[in-house]
């Protein structure tokens, strides 16, 4: 076994299958460049078969991303398989991820299959897969439920074949750290060709121990392939935590005696990115990542950390990031100063033109917020990451009047596709009547599920405000992000970001592992 710890990150195909989380092909490309300076080892960058769209991200981030293997998940068939080989065709590394259920229940109820019939279209899955990629990865859906002897039969099969990376997923987050270690413990030892693969887990966090699982399969089970998402985003309860499982493994390496590649500067940065581009704030008490991290406000801790700062941390704030929120640019910067750090920050944007445009967004922000923070800038092109051409609603201009005793009134601008309308609208607050003059005109029936505003940066009341707005329609979630030191102008864009993603969302297969 390498004593190297593989991290395979799934933000952009498990964590995006979180309700409203769906992303753009350039929003993907732009996280999963990030994922490349976080030096992830694995990147399953979509489901190629899943949509058009998707087919076109995962192809797209195969192009682009040159030090990090690029991965597209397949369902245990010819079709997906060879959808997801001509995806990645393009990558340096390139990886198919292929998976068949193999609990009884699933195969009862969900595949309507017996065993021997899953056994066989597993070996020939991975086989076909095999003669159109050097790197395959088989995993066993809802393996942890598996009956053991039938699922090693499995595995020694997949690996006969030649899948070179054998992962056992936790599926419904049913597993118990100690009970899961040994699973894969015994399952290891059951098969006898276990070495001629690596070993991988994946776990979900419904009992909110998709970490301590992980970890477990890596210590008690000798699996060395974590599978995991940036803030442990994920559908239900989320998957497992990328920064959780990196730092518990570099701070706990007398325990675990592994190595990991990762670049643990890049976590914080890498966790903001997500969290604009999604809509999914971070809890404030969120290992590593969160706001309070490494905040202290007990006396004797601040006491303790003053005189000696081991007494009550473990890690160093900056190991993980957090120095790199720091003011960079200002409203006297200029374009060559604004270009460069949008390079720093893993922002490549495509066209001169599009840099030019977003040089002028920021410094329209710049004359608005005397500091800008590199948050500021992400949301800055985050909230813009949509082109014209594929964004149907978009703010134009937005007037609004509230006084005490009155209610409020508000007229919204907007452009739906080539054409511009005005509504004006009145509500229990300014919010609500620029969202009701909107939907006034929009008409869509969609169900407001989620508002939520949080501080894109903290300390001042110049902060631009980050609004996501959540949308529900014919069991479609979509989520709308927007940004702007005005809380109504965000909320406008962020209700319009949520209609255009309505107006042209793709249905999708979604797959759990």
């Amino acid at each position: 076994m390498t004593d190297k710890l593989i991290i395979f990150d799934t933000t952009l195909r498990d964590g995006e299958q979180s309700p409203g989380a769906s992303m753009t092909r350039d929003e993907k490309l732009r996280i999963a460049r990030q994922l490349e300076r976080l030096k992830v080892d694995v990147i399953e960058a979509g489901f190629a078969a899943s949509s058009n769209g998707d087919f076109e991200a995962v192809r797209t981030i195969a192009n682009h991303i040159k030090d990090s293997t690029v991965c597209s998940l397949a369902r245990a068939n010819d079709r997906d398989i060879a959808r997801a080989a001509e995806a990645v065709a393009g990558a340096n590394r390139g990886r198919i991820h292929t998976f068949i259920a193999t609990s009884p229940l699933h195969m009862e109820k969900k595949l309507r299959m017996s065993p021997e019939q899953v056994l066989e279209q597993a070996r020939l899955a991975v086989r076909f897969g095999r003669n159109l990629c050097g790197d395959i990865e088989f995993s066993a859906e809802d393996g942890y439920r598996s009956e053991i002897d039938f699922l090693a039969r499995v595995v020694e099969a997949v690996i006969a074949e030649g899948a070179s990376t054998i992962n056992i997923p936790d599926t419904v987050g049913y597993a118990i750290p100690e009970l899961y270690g040994h699973f894969i413990k015994t399952l290891r030892e059951k098969v006898p060709n276990s070495d001629k693969a690596i070993w991988s887990v994946h776990c979900h966090n419904d009992l909110g121990m998709a970490v301590a699982n992980s970890l477990a399969g890596v210590k008690i089970g000798g699996a060395r392939q974590v599978e995991c998402t940036i803030n442990g985003l994920g559908e239900r309860a989320g998957n497992c935590s990328l920064e959780e499982v990196v730092m518990a493994v570099r701070t706990r390496r007398d325990y675990f005696g592994l190595d990991v590649g990762i670049d643990t500067s890049q976590i914080v940065p890498a966790s903001r990115m997500v969290s604009q581009t999604t809509g999914f704030v971070v809890q404030p008490n969120k290992a590593v990542v969160g706001a309070n991290a490494f905040a202290h406000a007990s006396g004797i801790h601040q006491d303790g950390v003053l005189k000696a700062r081991d007494t009550y941390e473990i890690m160093r704030a900056e190991d993980v990031g957090w120095s790199a929120n720091k003011i960079v640019l200002g409203k006297l910067s200029g374009r060559n100063a604004f270009k460069q750090r949008l390079q720093e920050l893993g922002i490549e944007l495509e066209s001169e033109a599009e840099i030019n445009a977003a040089f002028t967004r920021f410094k329209d922000l710049a004359d608005r917020k005397s500091e800008i923070f590199d948050e500021d800038i992400i949301a800055l092109v985050g909230d813009e990451s949509v082109t014209a051409a594929q964004e149907h609603y978009r703010l134009v201009a937005l007037s609004q009047s509230s006084e005490m005793g009155e209610r409020p009134q508000a007229t919204v601008t907007f452009a739906a596709g080539a054409k511009e309308h005005t509504a004006t609208a009145i509500g229990n607050g300014p919010v609500d009547a620029c969202l009701k003059a909107i939907e006034s005109h929009v008409q869509s029936g969609a169900e407001l599920v989620l508002y939520s505003v949080n501080a894109i940066t903290s300390g001042s009341t110049e902060s631009q405000g980050e609004v996501t707005v959540r949308l529900q329609l014919a069991g479609r979630i979509v989520n709308g992000v927007g940004a702007d030191p005005d809380i109504i102008v965000a909320s406008a864009k962020a209700y319009l970001a949520a209609l255009t993603k309505l107006y042209s969302s793709v249905e999708r297969v979604a797959a759990q592992v």
